[in-house]
């Protein structure tokens, strides 16, 4: 199948939908704008050269569930000052889907992580994230207690404000918020992030992506909220058990230059030398 359309997510934004009939203007019937928010969105699109995602990091996320295990590549156009999935700027927006049209750009691959909760022996949840799953309490003021193991191995019980299990990809959002590091996108690993620790020893840890990681919760487990990229929340329950691995599903995002990620970082960082 010959493949000469392109998708359009727009965010429900006035910015975003005025950019959204530019390009539309400008390539025609070559676009095709797909409603991820309907209350039964449609099937995805299997002619389509890749999905452009107008809006924040929040759409690319919310895109990134849509498409499943589809290997349809996402392009994030950025707006405002903050997004790290974005590829490249409104402004270029036009230009760089010319471009996509010709063939030229790469491809580069995000890793996720899959998230299972089994309970009374029952799996209730299993769902995949690109960014993070986070548990913490729903009281703010109590801490959550997180026992973990790695491959069957106990780790530690953390005893903080909440457990941040990210890939790295999402090293850069919530994670690094909490004080957990920049991990290049490609570096096979899996993050766990405590969120202000109740013992100071808990630091960050950075293990391979290959590992299971089991977390069990002790304590008022009726109070722990999980949250998957932080868009969908489910109540936790006393003998829940979560497993967490990496997903046979990657992500692949367009990019139109090698090592963009570094440019995109120091931009969004704000570290010397960088630019919009």
């Amino acid at each position: 199948m010959s493949k000469q359309r392109i998708g359009l997510v727009i965010k429900n934004e006035e910015h975003a939908q005025n950019k959204a009939r530019e390009l539309i203007r400008h390539i025609g019937d070559r676009c095709l704008v797909i409603d991820t928010q309907a209350p039964t969105p449609p099937p995805v699109p299997e002619d389509l050269i890749c999905i452009v995602v107008l809006g924040g990091d929040g759409t690319f996320l919310s895109v990134a569930r849509y498409i499943g295990d589809s290997d349809i590549p996402l392009m994030g156009i950025k707006f405002g000052e903050v997004g790290f999935l974005a590829e490249t700027t409104e402004d270029l927006l036009c230009q760089m889907v010319d471009t996509v049209f010709k063939g030229d750009y790469l491809i580069q691959e995000r890793s996720r992580l899959n998230i299972r909760v089994v309970r009374d022996n029952k799996c209730i949840l299993d769902e995949d994230v690109l960014n993070d799953a986070v548990i913490n309490k729903a009281a703010l003021s109590r801490l959550a207690s997180c026992a973990v193991y790695l491959d069957d191995t106990y780790l530690t019980t953390y005893r903080a404000d909440g457990l941040i299990v990210a890939t790295p990809t999402g090293s850069t959002a919530y994670s690094l918020a909490a004080g957990g590091p920049v991990v290049y996108p490609e570096v096979p690993s899996i993050i766990l992030t405590p969120i202000c620790p109740f013992t100071l020893t808990n630091r960050p840890l950075i293990i391979p992506d290959h590992t299971r990681v089991e977390i069990s919760l002790n304590g008022s487990p009726e109070d722990m909220i999980l949250t998957l990229d932080g868009q969908e929340g489910f109540n936790m329950d006393t003998c829940d058990r979560i497993y967490i691995q990496k997903s046979r599903n990657s992500v692949k995002m367009i990019s139109f230059e090698p090592h963009s990620y570094f440019k995109v970082l120091k931009t969004r960082l704000h570290w010397s030398g960088g630019r919009s």
